[in-house]
């Protein structure tokens, strides 16, 4: 049996733009949540929400179960990775030059107390593989961070962590995964999709 989980990132969060992991839980924005209830609104066919404890991305997941009468659950380990000491800052607040040289190379340049990477990619492949072996057969929708789904799609790729920083993810954008016999195939990515499962060409900044 093949199984379909589609994971979306969550909407714009209140506060602007800043960095945000899980040391920062603040909510959608109300044009957040516009952006989610748009993205799912030609979408009805999850049977499982399961979403990080986050509220940005928490809160939506839970409206949106009981709105289509669909289980959720929450799971801990699809948190947004740890920034350390930049949680919570604007890029323009940080030191210039350590902010240049985690763009320059995002895997070794971590903020200072940041948690790794690898640490990070062992919690994400451990709970979506575990997802994956309880949900055979099933449609299911994963509300989470930019981190958490370039983790994924870097575990399914079995890609490098450095090429995950080559992966946009828009807020509120979807990509989907069918795990069958061959195992996990990514087949969208950092899009919209209509009731068709089709590509609608849409992109948030």
């Amino acid at each position: 049996m093949t199984t379909r989980i589609d994971l979306i990132r969550h909407g714009e969060p209140e506060g602007g733009r800043r960095y945000r992991g899980h040391g920062v839980d603040d909510p959608l924005s109300a044009r957040g949540w516009e952006q989610m209830w748009k993205a799912v609104e030609a979408l009805d066919s999850w049977d499982l929400v399961i979403s990080s404890p986050m509220r940005r991305c928490r809160e939506f997941a839970q409206a949106l179960a009981e709105r289509r009468g669909i289980e959720w659950r929450t799971e801990p380990d699809f948190k947004e990775v740890g920034f350390g000491v930049w949680e919570g800052r604007a890029h323009e607040e940080l030191p210039a030059g350590e902010h240049a040289a985690f763009l320059a190379d995002p895997v070794h340049r971590r903020p200072p107390g940041a948690e790794s990477l690898e640490a990070f990619a062992a919690r994400v492949r451990s709970s979506f593989d575990a997802w994956c072996a309880r949900s055979t057969g099933q449609r299911v929708l994963i509300v989470a961070h930019a981190g958490v789904i370039r983790a994924v799609v870097g575990h399914v790729l079995r890609a490098d962590p450095m090429a995950w920083y080559r992966l946009r993810v828009n807020y509120a954008a979807l990509s989907r995964i069918r795990v069958g016999n061959e195992g996990p195939v990514l087949v969208r990515h950092n899009c919209r999709l209509n009731a068709s499962g089709q590509d609608v060409g849409e992109r948030l900044p």
